[in-house]
């Protein structure tokens, strides 16, 4: 029988890692790359660890902000890891339903119809989003992120990444405002104008007390810019298509509401007795949907679409009328 030094022994001990970096962590800065890397590791101690020298690059010491590159070689001392706690455990059903959404799936990218009601990541609160969804589906995918956001309540096209690679030149496109053009539905309360085509209102965020987020236009704000199109008209409500040219956070539900049309469902933005009068109705959702996507990449256009869920279109059908 062994004692308990003996059962010491066979205890695996760590050891230095060498991890050769390839195009999925190129450009990712180092303290963000062992952060995912070194699951259970608290932030504060990954930090200490590469002041003293104990994490280097090429036998080198580094700093928290280095960006890797290809073929660079990460050699990480001795770490004793704690087990990452257990990832949740997500319903067959979701994982079913959010397959059946993926519209378009390659090499390096993923597109979504995201189902309104989901958020995109998991945190405040929620055990998990989309992307976390999409990782428990791709196992096998070493790099999982998103491109770019939407509000939990909103619907439609996003994107996901599988390679860093096409990440960067994803958000280069975006930061750039070339070679991604979004468009978005929105059913909106009153009558929309034909002739009113955009809205250019800075927009100013705030943080309440509570976490909440609340935007508004304001002068101190960043400049912003949304396309607006009337697609059809219903009495006391408007179809309007909506392309944001910026990308701030809730802008096209802050400038429809700034424009005099808030948004219907709207449970942030639009008043209260507008909300009470559709949810009778039977529309008890945010009523915006990304519902086209087009974007470049290496070279080749690509274009994609999710028209509007069957219920939100059976509402507008049968119980909104028509003027027409």
């Amino acid at each position: 029988m062994l004692n308990s030094d003996s059962e010491q022994n066979l205890t695996p001990r760590p050891a230095v890692r060498y991890v050769t970096i390839d195009e999925n962590n190129d450009g990712q800065r180092i303290d963000n790359f062992l952060v995912t890397f070194l699951k259970g590791v608290p932030k504060g101690k990954i930090y200490n660890l590469l002041r003293k020298g104990e994490i280097r690059v090429n036998k080198k010491r580094t700093k928290p902000d280095y960006r890797l590159q290809s073929e660079d070689i990460v050699r990480i001392a001795p770490i004793v890891i704690t087990p990452p706690s257990d990832k949740p455990t997500l319903p067959e059903k979701l994982k079913n339903d959010i397959e059946s959404r993926i519209i378009y799936e390659d090499k390096g990218l993923i597109v979504v119809n995201k189902p309104s009601g989901l958020a995109v990541h998991g945190g405040s609160g929620l055990s998990f989003g989309l992307v976390e969804v999409i990782r428990q589906m791709r196992p096998q995918e070493k790099f999982t992120e998103l491109v770019h956001r939407l509000d939990r309540d909103t619907s439609g096209l996003i994107m996901i990444a599988k390679k860093r690679s096409v990440l960067k030149k994803l958000h280069t496109a975006l930061r750039e405002k070339e070679g991604v053009q979004k468009t978005y539905l929105a059913l909106v309360y009153g009558s929309w104008p034909k002739r009113k085509l955009q809205v250019n209102a800075p927009l100013l965020k705030n943080e309440l007390k509570s976490g909440e987020r609340v935007v508004k236009v304001h002068t101190d704000g960043k400049e912003s810019l949304t396309r607006f199109k009337l697609v059809r008209q219903f009495e006391g409500y408007s179809l309007v298509e909506c392309e944001p040219v910026t990308g701030r956070t809730h802008q096209i539900r802050v400038h429809t509401l700034h424009a005099g049309y808030p948004i219907v469902g709207d449970d942030k933005y639009s008043p209260a007795e507008l909300l009470k009068e559709t949810k009778a109705l039977g529309f008890k959702r945010l009523c915006l949907h990304a519902t086209r996507l087009e974007i470049m990449l290496d070279g080749e256009k690509k274009v994609f679409e999710a028209p509007l869920e069957k219920e939100w279109q059976r509402l507008m059908n049968d119980v909104l009328v028509s003027p027409f």
